[in-house]
């Protein structure tokens, strides 16, 4: 999308509304009366917003008194912050942000209500997660004021705010909003009004590729969620965060982007997660999700291979990252090995019979079909080599258990715990990250936001260790693109059809940024 012409934010002194007091309204007040604002809340429940306020004022005491916030700074933001019991006590408002129930009617409803009351010049955000802006914003006589400012929960500690613009929303308005973020201490991104907007549309693979995962049998969900944190470096794996953000809720967003998006296959939901849903079984707010909560519930462990014996011979190829980091790790851990240029084949490791591989999205069966080597074994993905305290790998159904044992030994002499999946296409974290970056491109290339934004809301919004299009780049978008013609070929799905952004990239030999 073209970029949005630079703007001021708007002065400290003008006023900022909030209708909301739930907990985004009464955060995004937070923020604004911290920043310097005057602010008034508003709520249609009667006393919540006076309720919402005096809650403010003691948690900005408290930041006080923990030191976390300067106490005249603390002070000074409490004494900003006003509840008010009308739309009419909004009049003199710059900016009105809306922090209602995700319903198009209400938000409709309201901004035309306000538009009757504010002045001309008086900017209107709305915090919308889900919700077209173009269509929130249609009716209004002046329909161009209106933008999405998405504030990430919870407001005063989420950095990123996704600035949204509809189809009428003047590009000055937006630069505005953007400049104004900024200057609240939080990190803008701008982006179109699309489906899921880019976070909550860029972050559908990492929950669809391990529910697909554990449908195929990859692995228990406690082994997968490991290998996303210990490998992958992702704060939470899929499955501990889709019961942590409830079933219910995580299984509606999916649809609502698929729906949204005229049923297109890559955001087609999980049977797995639906069954959950219908059960009741939500995640850690019903006691059962994946796992189960509560008093007595026992943590369920990853699965790690027994330990095998170290290879008596280990040959290393080239000098990759992966293979840079096991002969470093080797070494540390006096391990004897030698090294040898890269392999036509794009091998990793020899070891005592067996060869290893990065998995490049076929499975090991496949590739040792087509290579005509038997004792085929693939390691996944890891961010970093030198650092994952956890691997995963898969042998070829052809493998001898020998050569199996033999690359287990090896990962395991370097220091890893090693998960043995089944054997699936593109592994765990590869096929992931692929998906993450193809999304991140497919957002890209349809004009919804720049790559840089994307690489920040997908850090800042989600917590994720790298932007997708990143870590893309740190792979090798050329690789990138081969996982994702290999899933599409063994699975014959849409679904994993390849951004052309992508593509183009590759083809010119062009990085992703």
């Amino acid at each position: 999308m073209s970029a949005a012409p630079a703007a001021a934010p708007l002065p400290a002194s003008a006023p900022v509304a909030v209708v909301g007091a739930g907990a985004m309204g009464a955060g995004i007040a937070q923020v604004a009366a911290l920043a310097g604002h005057p602010v008034r809340l508003l709520d249609n429940r009667p006393g919540a917003a006076a309720k919402a306020v005096d809650e403010l004022r003691a948690t900005l005491a408290k930041l006080a008194a923990k030191g976390k916030l300067d106490a005249a700074q603390a002070d000074a933001a409490a004494s900003r912050l006003t509840a008010v019991a009308s739309l009419d006590a909004l009049a003199d408002a710059a900016l009105v942000v809306e922090a209602i129930v995700e319903n198009l009617e209400a938000k409709r409803a309201l901004f035309r209500d306000l538009e009757a009351r504010v002045g001309e010049h008086c900017l209107f955000g709305t915090n919308t997660s889900s919700i077209s802006v173009t269509a929130i914003a249609a009716g209004l006589a002046r329909p161009e004021r209106l933008a999405g400012l998405h504030f990430f929960n919870p407001a005063p500690l989420m950095a990123l705010v996704e600035i949204v613009s509809g189809l009428a929303t003047d590009p000055a308005v937006a630069a505005t909003l953007f400049a104004t973020a900024a200057a609240w201490g939080k990190t803008p991104v701008h982006a179109r009004s699309t489906p899921g907007f880019i976070v909550n549309r860029v972050a559908r693979p990492y929950y669809a590729e391990a529910l697909r995962l554990v449908s195929e049998g990859a692995a228990d969900t406690a082994t997968l969620d490991a290998l996303y944190r210990e490998a992958g470096g992702f704060r939470m794996g899929p499955f501990e965060l889709m019961d942590l953000i409830g079933h219910d809720v995580n299984f509606a967003v999916t649809s609502s982007v698929w729906k949204a998006y005229y049923h297109d296959p890559r955001f087609t939901p999980s049977l797995v997660q639906e069954e959950l849903v219908n059960a009741g079984y939500l995640g850690r707010k019903s006691g059962r999700g994946f796992y189960a909560y509560g008093e007595g519930a026992t943590p369920a462990a990853p699965a790690s291979a027994a330990p095998a014996p170290c290879p008596a011979t280990i040959t290393l190829f080239g000098a990759s990252s992966a293979a840079n980091a096991l002969a470093q790790r080797l070494g540390a851990a006096g391990v004897a090995h030698g090294r040898s240029p890269a392999a036509d084949d794009g091998r990793l490791a020899e070891a005592d019979g067996a060869v290893l591989y990065v998995t490049d999205g076929r499975t090991a069966t496949r590739r040792a079909a087509e290579s005509g080597v038997a004792a085929t074994v693939l390691i996944d993905l890891a961010l970093d080599y030198a650092s994952a305290p956890r691997l995963a790998l898969a042998g070829a159904l052809q493998c001898p258990e020998a050569a199996r044992t033999a690359a287990i030994g090896l990962l395991q002499a370097a220091g890893f715990a090693v998960a043995e999946l089944a054997d699936v296409p593109g592994l765990a974290l590869m096929r992931t990250v692929a998906m993450l970056a193809n999304e991140a491109a497919d957002a890209v290339n349809q004009g919804v936001c720049s790559p840089d934004a994307v690489d920040a809301a997908m850090r800042l919004g989600t917590n994720y260790p790298c932007g997708p299009l990143a870590w893309a780049e740190r792979i090798g978008p050329a690789a990138v693109v081969a996982v994702l013609g290999h899933l599409a070929a063994t699975y014959g799905e849409d679904r994993y059809r390849i951004s052309p952004f992508l593509q183009q990239r590759v083809h010119a030999g062009k990085d992703l940024h």
